[in-house]
């Protein structure tokens, strides 16, 4: 082990969100936030008391205004990750069944994405070793 100082665990759910096309949702992180302009599977911080499901479905709400149900989240894998600050613990799931058309309701851009085309989006570093799962899924 190295002398490195404790990072405090951030628990973040994401989910690979799918059409009826087979392409994958992606989300551009806006100005302001850290990364910004990075592309990213749509999801959040875990909160206090929640299941990582609990708050993709809540995420998936607010930030794109779709609506789905515990049973239509599949586990796939999860990335774990050390950021400068922090250690990032990232559950992602599929979903492929929900109600509503996906809308950038947090001023963040869109973008449908066929597996084979994920590397063509900058992402944060935890994100990309989630891309050959997807790939193979799809």
């Amino acid at each position: 082990m190295d002398n490195a100082q404790p990072r405090r665990l951030l628990l973040v759910a994401a989910c690979a969100l799918i059409d009826g096309d087979g392409r994958i949702l992606l989300a551009q992180r806006p100005e302001g936030k850290s990364m910004a302009g990075l592309w990213e599977f749509p999801g959040g911080k875990v909160e206090t008391g929640e299941t990582p499901e609990e708050t993709l479905i809540r995420e998936l709400e607010e930030e794109l205004g779709i609506r789905t149900k515990v049973a239509c989240l599949a586990p796939l894998t999860f990335a774990s990750h050390a950021y400068e600050d922090f250690h990032l613990l990232m559950p992602l799931y599929v979903c492929r069944r929900y109600e509503g058309v996906p809308q950038g309701r947090e001023g963040q851009a869109l973008k449908w994405v066929r597996a084979k085309a994920l590397r063509d989006y900058p992402m944060p570093p935890a994100d990309e070793p989630l891309i050959p799962y997807l790939m193979d899924l799809l």
